[in-house]
Protein backbone atom coordinates (compact mmCIF):
# COMPACT_ATOMS: atom_id res chain seq x y z
CA UNK A 1 0.00 0.00 0.00
CA UNK A 2 1.08 3.43 -0.62
CA UNK A 3 0.40 5.89 1.73
CA UNK A 4 -0.53 8.59 -1.11
CA UNK A 5 -3.39 6.52 -2.43
CA UNK A 6 -6.74 7.69 -0.96
CA UNK A 7 -9.22 5.18 0.62
CA UNK A 8 -11.84 5.96 -1.30
CA UNK A 9 -12.01 5.62 -5.41
CA UNK A 10 -14.82 7.10 -6.81
CA UNK A 11 -14.89 5.29 -10.57
CA UNK A 12 -17.62 6.75 -13.91
CA UNK A 13 -18.34 5.16 -16.80
CA UNK A 14 -18.17 8.59 -18.47
CA UNK A 15 -16.82 12.18 -18.49
CA UNK A 16 -20.59 13.24 -17.93
CA UNK A 17 -21.14 11.23 -15.00
CA UNK A 18 -19.40 13.49 -13.02
CA UNK A 19 -21.96 15.91 -12.39
CA UNK A 20 -24.14 13.70 -10.58
CA UNK A 21 -20.83 11.65 -8.95
CA UNK A 22 -19.22 15.02 -7.68
CA UNK A 23 -22.43 14.83 -4.65
CA UNK A 24 -19.88 12.03 -3.54
CA UNK A 25 -16.69 13.66 -3.37
CA UNK A 26 -18.38 16.90 -1.92
CA UNK A 27 -19.09 14.44 1.00
CA UNK A 28 -16.38 13.20 1.42
CA UNK A 29 -14.57 16.66 0.89
CA UNK A 30 -16.93 17.81 3.47
CA UNK A 31 -16.08 14.97 6.03
CA UNK A 32 -11.74 15.28 4.90
CA UNK A 33 -11.82 11.90 3.41
CA UNK A 34 -9.38 11.61 0.54
CA UNK A 35 -10.48 10.48 -2.45
CA UNK A 36 -9.28 9.72 -6.36
CA UNK A 37 -12.08 10.33 -9.27
CA UNK A 38 -11.42 8.89 -12.33
CA UNK A 39 -13.20 7.36 -15.50
CA UNK A 40 -13.69 3.72 -15.67
CA UNK A 41 -16.17 2.78 -18.72
CA UNK A 42 -16.97 -1.05 -18.03
CA UNK A 43 -18.08 -1.34 -21.78
CA UNK A 44 -15.40 1.26 -23.61
CA UNK A 45 -12.55 0.83 -21.71
CA UNK A 46 -12.57 -3.15 -19.94
CA UNK A 47 -8.56 -3.28 -19.89
CA UNK A 48 -8.46 -0.43 -17.60
CA UNK A 49 -11.37 -1.50 -15.83
CA UNK A 50 -9.67 -5.07 -15.47
CA UNK A 51 -6.31 -3.13 -14.42
CA UNK A 52 -7.99 -1.12 -11.52
CA UNK A 53 -10.51 -3.24 -10.15
CA UNK A 54 -7.79 -6.15 -9.69
CA UNK A 55 -4.78 -3.68 -8.26
CA UNK A 56 -7.29 -1.36 -5.98
CA UNK A 57 -6.82 -3.04 -3.12
CA UNK A 58 -3.08 -3.48 -3.21
CA UNK A 59 -2.92 0.29 -4.35
CA UNK A 60 -4.21 1.03 -0.86
CA UNK A 61 -8.14 1.82 -1.75
CA UNK A 62 -10.17 1.01 1.27
CA UNK A 63 -13.74 1.64 -0.65
CA UNK A 64 -15.10 2.02 -4.43
CA UNK A 65 -17.89 4.05 -5.30
CA UNK A 66 -18.93 3.07 -8.86
CA UNK A 67 -21.55 5.48 -10.80
CA UNK A 68 -22.51 4.25 -14.10
CA UNK A 69 -25.97 4.93 -16.67
CA UNK A 70 -28.08 2.81 -18.59
CA UNK A 71 -26.87 -0.91 -18.38
CA UNK A 72 -24.54 0.62 -15.72
CA UNK A 73 -22.00 -2.56 -15.65
CA UNK A 74 -19.49 -0.80 -13.75
CA UNK A 75 -20.32 -1.89 -10.11
CA UNK A 76 -20.55 -5.47 -10.48
CA UNK A 77 -17.83 -5.50 -12.86
CA UNK A 78 -15.25 -4.00 -10.01
CA UNK A 79 -16.79 -5.61 -7.58
CA UNK A 80 -16.38 -9.23 -9.13
CA UNK A 81 -12.52 -8.17 -9.35
CA UNK A 82 -12.05 -6.88 -5.90
CA UNK A 83 -12.61 -8.05 -2.17
CA UNK A 84 -13.22 -4.14 -1.25
CA UNK A 85 -16.39 -3.09 -0.96
CA UNK A 86 -18.14 -1.42 -3.59
CA UNK A 87 -21.03 1.28 -3.71
CA UNK A 88 -22.77 1.59 -7.03
CA UNK A 89 -24.52 4.96 -7.79
CA UNK A 90 -27.43 4.31 -10.48
CA UNK A 91 -26.73 7.65 -12.90
CA UNK A 92 -29.96 8.90 -14.25
CA UNK A 93 -30.31 7.76 -18.09
CA UNK A 94 -32.29 9.46 -20.49
CA UNK A 95 -34.21 6.83 -21.78
CA UNK A 96 -35.53 5.50 -18.29
CA UNK A 97 -34.81 8.26 -16.23
CA UNK A 98 -32.61 6.10 -14.39
CA UNK A 99 -34.57 3.35 -13.59
CA UNK A 100 -32.70 1.02 -16.15
CA UNK A 101 -29.43 2.28 -14.40
CA UNK A 102 -30.82 1.15 -10.50
CA UNK A 103 -32.16 -2.68 -11.52
CA UNK A 104 -28.78 -3.24 -13.56
CA UNK A 105 -26.74 -2.50 -10.45
CA UNK A 106 -29.56 -3.89 -7.72
CA UNK A 107 -29.40 -6.94 -9.39
CA UNK A 108 -26.35 -8.71 -8.37
CA UNK A 109 -25.97 -12.50 -8.19
CA UNK A 110 -25.77 -13.64 -4.68
CA UNK A 111 -22.08 -14.32 -3.29
CA UNK A 112 -21.22 -11.03 -5.64
CA UNK A 113 -22.31 -7.76 -3.13
CA UNK A 114 -22.94 -4.48 -4.13
CA UNK A 115 -24.29 -2.03 -2.15
CA UNK A 116 -26.85 -0.15 -4.27
CA UNK A 117 -27.77 3.81 -3.70
CA UNK A 118 -30.48 6.15 -4.72
CA UNK A 119 -30.32 6.94 -8.24
CA UNK A 120 -28.83 10.38 -9.17
CA UNK A 121 -27.46 12.72 -7.20
CA UNK A 122 -29.14 11.59 -3.41
CA UNK A 123 -27.22 8.36 -4.26
CA UNK A 124 -23.72 9.57 -5.09
CA UNK A 125 -24.09 12.07 -1.68
CA UNK A 126 -25.24 9.51 0.44
CA UNK A 127 -22.13 6.98 -1.45
CA UNK A 128 -19.69 9.33 -0.29
CA UNK A 129 -21.19 9.76 3.66
CA UNK A 130 -21.37 5.23 3.52
CA UNK A 131 -17.88 5.19 2.24
CA UNK A 132 -17.26 7.53 5.15
CA UNK A 133 -19.38 5.55 7.25
CA UNK A 134 -17.00 2.17 6.69
CA UNK A 135 -14.03 4.15 7.16
CA UNK A 136 -14.97 5.45 9.91
CA UNK A 137 -14.43 1.88 11.77
CA UNK A 138 -11.47 1.98 11.73
CA UNK A 139 -11.14 5.51 12.53
CA UNK A 140 -12.71 7.32 15.31
CA UNK A 141 -11.41 10.32 14.52
CA UNK A 142 -13.39 10.16 11.27
CA UNK A 143 -16.87 9.20 13.19
CA UNK A 144 -16.31 11.85 15.50
CA UNK A 145 -16.85 14.40 12.18
CA UNK A 146 -19.45 11.96 10.75
CA UNK A 147 -20.98 12.61 14.13
CA UNK A 148 -20.84 16.52 14.01
CA UNK A 149 -22.38 16.22 10.70
CA UNK A 150 -24.86 14.16 11.67
CA UNK A 151 -25.74 16.80 14.51
CA UNK A 152 -25.72 19.59 12.38
CA UNK A 153 -27.73 18.15 9.86
CA UNK A 154 -30.65 18.05 12.51
CA UNK A 155 -29.79 20.98 13.85
CA UNK A 156 -30.34 23.42 10.57
CA UNK A 157 -34.01 21.24 10.39
CA UNK A 158 -36.81 24.16 11.48
CA UNK A 159 -39.77 23.02 13.37
CA UNK A 160 -41.65 25.92 11.80
CA UNK A 161 -43.60 25.74 8.75
CA UNK A 162 -43.08 29.81 8.11
CA UNK A 163 -40.07 32.02 8.21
Amino acid sequence: MTSTTPPVAIIMGSRSDWPTMKGAADALDQLGVAYEAKVVSAHRTPQRLFEFATGAEKAGYKVIIAGAGGAAHLPGMAASMTNLPVLGVPVQSKALSGLDSLLSIVQMPGGIPVATLAIGEAGAKNAGLLAAQILALSDPALGQRLAAFRAAQTESVVESVED
